[in-house]
């Protein structure tokens, strides 16, 4: 008599075989998602700085981040700070569940390009 089917055993090994896919496999699911939003936050940078560099072709000076169009992101907050005639500083500052992206959670970008931190660029 042939029974067709899994054994208890053989179902126990999927599943065990299965969590631990699942323990490496989520992780590295999360960091590449906190690594993608990362990215939008320094796209954002960059598009903020286009739109300094435009404002002081027509005003001779930076602006300050009402005179700029500010971008808005559910993981990160923009500001600009040390604004003068010839300087300014972007900063994203994480929020949410971008706070996990550790040792990136403060990017900064100024008027000569220099961007902070470099290993998160």
């Amino acid at each position: 008599m042939k029974t067709t089917g899994f054994t208890l055993i053989e179902l126990m090994i999927a599943v065990v075989i299965m969590g631990i896919l699942a323990a490496i496999a989520v992780p590295a699911y999360q960091a590449q998602v906190r690594e993608s939003r990362r990215g939008d936050a320094q796209t954002a940078l960059m598009q903020m700085h286009m739109s300094q560099e435009n404002f002081r072709l027509q005003n001779i000076t930076y602006g300050a981040a009402a005179d700029i169009s500010m971008p808005a992101s559910d993981f990160y907050t923009f500001s600009v700070s040390n604004v003068s005639a010839t300087t300014f500083t972007h900063t994203a500052t994480a929020k949410g569940s971008q706070t996990n992206d550790t040792g990136c959670t403060t990017l900064t970008l100024d008027e000569s390009m220099n961007r902070t931190p470099a290993s998160c660029w």
